[in-house]
């Protein structure tokens, strides 16, 4: 059974910082991107970082560029999200997957949820002001 679990989400005030975890199991992403987007209450899911399957290459949303980092350490099968500098416009559900298309190099445009896969369940980061 493939299954993406997130973790390390939680409250935090504004100006803090979390990180996130996406570890897989019943599947070897080692070959693929990874991606992270959140869904705000009311609000659409949204892409927030990419990574490729090598780790060489990143993409990120302007809303967080510059503030969170996306990486993976592959011999564990996990991809990390640091996120710095929060803000409560951070504040979202923040759901992992797996890009769907093996050995992309070029990550900038995976930035729509319908090129992922396998998603996680989700973690809650809550930032306060």
């Amino acid at each position: 059974q493939v299954q993406l679990v997130e973790s390390g989400g939680g409250s935090v005030q504004a100006g803090g910082s979390l990180r996130l975890s996406c570890t897989a199991s019943g599947l070897n992403v080692l070959s693929y991107g990874m991606g992270w987007f959140r869904q705000a209450p009311g609000k659409e899911r949204e892409f927030v970082a990419a990574i490729s399957w090598s780790g060489s290459n990143t993409h990120y949303a302007d809303s967080v560029k510059g503030r969170f980092t996306i990486s993976r350490e592959n011999v564990k099968n996990t991809v990390y999200l640091q996120m710095s500098a929060l803000k409560p416009e951070d504040t979202a559900i923040y759901y992992c997957a797996k890009d769907k298309t093996r050995y992309r190099t070029v990550v900038a445009g995976i930035n729509s949820r319908h090129m992922y896969e396998y998603w996680g369940q989700g973690t809650q980061v809550t930032v306060s002001s």
